[in-house]
């Protein structure tokens, strides 16, 4: 009996060495420039005019994953939330970050982040976001699946779409 146990043990650990080590030989080695960045229409859960380009993983799965977004000029993310925390790096631009239930471009807690500029919104956090006069790119990361819960349904842009039907 204690054989047993103990071929049933040493294969469960084995199983899981395995396991382990192939999820490892599975992380691929990424480097790449910001002119190799592979630019698409960002996801429609985003106001449209934003771009977006996956650096790592994949944002929709819940596991790490890196992302550059690049908005035009003037573009308005309205009070929203995600069920996981988000982290932004400004790349380019500024944008300004606020917190709160609606969007108030001269609210005074607003801050704005030029290159370099970093944030946390943590997760369940209402905040909000817009740029300037000039187009601006960030990077976001943090572990998915990315999600917005806009704070008025009526701010979600899947909402409108579905609405012009």
């Amino acid at each position: 009996m204690r054989t047993a146990v103990s071929v049933i043990t040493a294969a469960a650990i084995l199983s899981s060495m395995a396991s382990s080590l192939v999820r490892a030989q599975s992380h691929t080695y990424i480097i790449q420039t910001l002119q190799e960045a592979q630019w698409g229409p960002a996801p429609p859960l985003l106001p449209a005019g934003a771009q977006i380009a996956v650096l790592a993983g994949d944002p929709s799965k819940s596991a790490p994953y890196a992302v550059r977004l690049k908005f035009p000029a003037n573009y308005v993310i309205p009070a929203h939330s995600h069920p996981t925390d988000e982290n932004v790096v400004v790349v380019s631009g500024s944008i300004t970050f606020g917190m709160g239930d609606k969007l108030a471009k001269s609210a005074a807690g607003n801050k704005t982040l030029a290159v370099g500029g970093f944030t946390v919104a943590a997760a369940n956090m209402n905040h909000y976001a817009f740029t300037g006069a000039q187009e601006t790119t960030i990077v976001l990361y943090g572990v998915g699946p990315v999600e917005f819960k806009y704070v008025n349904p009526a701010d979600d842009p899947r909402n409108a779409k579905s609405s012009t039907k």
